[in-house]
């Protein structure tokens, strides 16, 4: 499905003016119609990853391939063409516009009610209270996370890329993102996240360290994380 064959993200280091590698020679495949979660400490590139895969950022050296199409090359908006979606850790607030008006651009056409009680319906909103609401301060972090998601379901597509999407919002929110993932089981998953039950929702982990990396299916990975207390990769 998505393949990155040897790359390497640098960016310049203002103090010592040098190159400060991010990650490095990654070889991966993500499968299709399987739930990938990447995982591991601060500043190891996970966010910077996403971006790659979306086409925020263009790799230093090496290729991304998608359904053996290479697409390194090729902006966001391209990618989206192609089926990729991305949901960030913090949505974005449009000023002005309504849940109805954003779903409206996600989907590229005039959604009827149906299509907007399913996209709410499923992150767990009731259109009759939110195809109204505007995108402003009274709503909180769960909602808007929540509208995030169901502009990704509206635009749809076969690839979710997921930074961090537990980030603000609160327990109960917290349990409904799990079931919408489980939703979205017939697509391609990929998701950013320390949370154990994110993990235990995966076929496929991979766990970013400053020394490398190491993917494989969620038990073989998670068991190498638990039995080493500080996850290095030079151990598992």
């Amino acid at each position: 499905m998505i393949k990155l064959k040897d790359v390497s993200y640098y960016v310049l280091d203002e103090k010592t003016n040098a190159q400060k590698e991010i990650l490095k020679d990654i070889n991966i495949e993500f499968k299709k119609n399987k739930i990938t979660v990447i995982t591991g400490h601060n500043g190891s590139g996970k966010s910077t990853l996403m971006k790659l895969l979306m086409g925020i950022s263009k790799p230093t050296s090496g290729e991304i391939y998608y359904n053996g199409t290479n697409i390194t090359d090729l902006s966001v908006t391209a990618r989206a063409n192609l089926g990729i979606t991305m949901a960030f850790q913090q949505p974005v607030r449009f000023k002005g516009l309504t849940v109805k008006n954003l779903l409206d651009v996600a989907s590229a056409k005039t959604t009827n009610l149906n299509d907007v009680c399913e996209y709410l319906s499923t992150v767990g909103l009731c259109a009759k209270e939110y195809i109204n609401r505007e995108l402003d301060g009274t709503l909180s972090g769960g909602e808007l996370k929540r509208i995030e998601l169901a502009m990704a379901l509206a635009k749809g597509g076969e690839v979710f890329l997921f930074d961090e999407p537990e980030a603000g919002i609160d327990l109960w929110s917290f349990e409904e993102l799990i079931k919408i993932f489980k939703k979205l089981k017939n697509k391609t998953i990929i998701i950013v996240s320390h949370q154990n039950k994110i993990l235990e929702i995966a076929d496929y982990v991979l766990l970013l360290n400053n020394i490398g990396y190491k993917m494989g299916k969620k038990d073989e990975i998670l068991g190498k994380i638990e039995n080493s207390k500080c996850a290095r990769l030079s151990e598992v």
